[in-house]
């Protein structure tokens, strides 16, 4: 008898044990920490971080994505780092050196394919999500932009020399390229839609953008506002918009103009553009709300200080507020009630009630500049 008890309060124990060690990564994310090469682990209900994790390199322009289950994250640095985050151990798991300028990635639909984008020296490397190991390089000739993932273990990305834009699939040992010329003069950012149907990208060439229809069997170049792009009057620009920051808010487009104080709205559908909206300054990142009713919008260096808020609807700004000096990224957390805010000369995140527009908590972080929830894992082009 008294084996018997003995066996039930160790197994009792035992499953204490592992109860305890259970980590849930849905509630968490990671901010990068741009001038020590660190990352901050934080958790979005407790409004908290968690844990700094070191090691990463240049982060100076770094992002980067998740695996599906959520437990890892790769991060590409400027140095050409690619680095394999535990988030679940809290460390580097697997770094690798894979180019000498890196500019972002992206990873495969099934989770299996990491992808890196390089300035130096161009082209698009892509590893084993699991080891690190490199499966295909796809040299370019150019540096490379806009790398993003869509559906079917594709890759798409554009190169800024040639003014093309190529799909690799990776379903086959050796990728299959597809070639799109005519893009445009030096396109400098791109986005995908959630849907993985339209690839659009910004030029800083010319005026405009280009847009490809992914569900077409051969994609044409399809030009989008083709009067519009750095202004008539070639005004300064003080920070190129990220377009992955572009908005998707009901069936519109939301897009940050360049070298104007405004945004441009665009329909969803024709392409069209239906609107502008008058800005604090130059806009960086435009991000719809998750629900699609409100558009956060922070600015270029000197007015980057201040963020405004655009009612969907009447397309007016509603809200105004000024977090502190260098508002450099905005991340929803994953229904819209909150948005978290870095304030890189504060070194601070600052999260705010998307509703009332009042300050629910902060951050502690060192010069503190993207802000990636894990949700991203399960989100096209993320």
């Amino acid at each position: 008898m008294k084996w018997l008890c003995g066996a039930v309060l160790a197994a009792m124990l035992t499953g204490t044990v592992q109860a305890q060690s259970v980590v849930a990564t849905g509630d968490l994310g990671l901010v990068v920490e741009r001038a020590s090469g660190s990352l901050l682990l934080v958790d979005q209900s407790d409004r908290a971080s968690l844990a700094r994790i070191e090691g990463l390199g240049d982060l100076s322009h770094a992002s980067l994505v998740y695996s599906p289950d959520e437990r890892f994250a790769y991060v590409f640095g400027r140095d050409g780092g690619l680095s394999k985050v535990d988030l679940v151990e809290k460390r580097v798991a697997k770094r690798v050196i894979q180019s000498g300028n890196a500019i972002g990635g992206a990873i495969s639909d099934d989770g299996s394919l990491v992808a890196v984008s390089n300035y130096e020296p161009g082209g698009v490397r892509i590893f084993d999500a699991q080891t690190l190991e490199m499966v295909a390089d796809i040299p370019t000739g150019s540096k490379t932009i806009g790398l993003v993932d869509a559906p079917g273990k594709r890759f798409v990305f554009t190169l800024w020399d040639a003014g093309e834009t190529w799909i690799a699939d990776l379903n086959s040992e050796e990728p299959k390229i597809t070639r799109i010329t005519g893009m445009g003069t030096n396109p400098y950012d791109a986005l995908i839609t959630g849907d993985g149907r339209l690839y659009i990208t910004g030029l800083f060439g010319e005026d405009g953008l280009t847009a490809l229809d992914l569900w077409q069997e051969n994609p044409e170049p399809i030009r989008v506002l083709p009067g519009y792009g750095r202004g008539e009057a070639e005004l300064p620009v003080y920070k190129m918009p990220h377009l992955e920051g572009w908005a998707r808010a009901g069936q519109e487009f939301v897009l940050p103009a360049v070298g104007h104080h405004e945004v441009l709205w665009v329909d969803g559908e024709t392409l069209a553009e239906t609107g502008r909206t008058s800005t604090h300054g130059q806009p960086v990142f435009a991000m719809a709300r998750p629900d699609g009713r409100q558009v956060w919008v922070n600015f270029a260096h000197p007015l980057n200080d201040t963020i405004q808020v655009i009612d969907t609807v009447t397309k007016q700004v509603v809200h105004e507020f000024k977090p502190g000096p260098a508002v450099l990224h905005m991340e929803f957390t994953p229904r819209g009630n909150e948005v978290w805010v870095s304030v890189r000369d504060a070194g601070k995140v600052m999260i705010y009630d998307t509703r009332t527009f009042e300050k629910t908590g902060e951050i502690d972080a060192e010069s503190p500049s993207g802000i990636f929830f894990t949700a991203r894992a399960h989100r096209t082009g993320l």
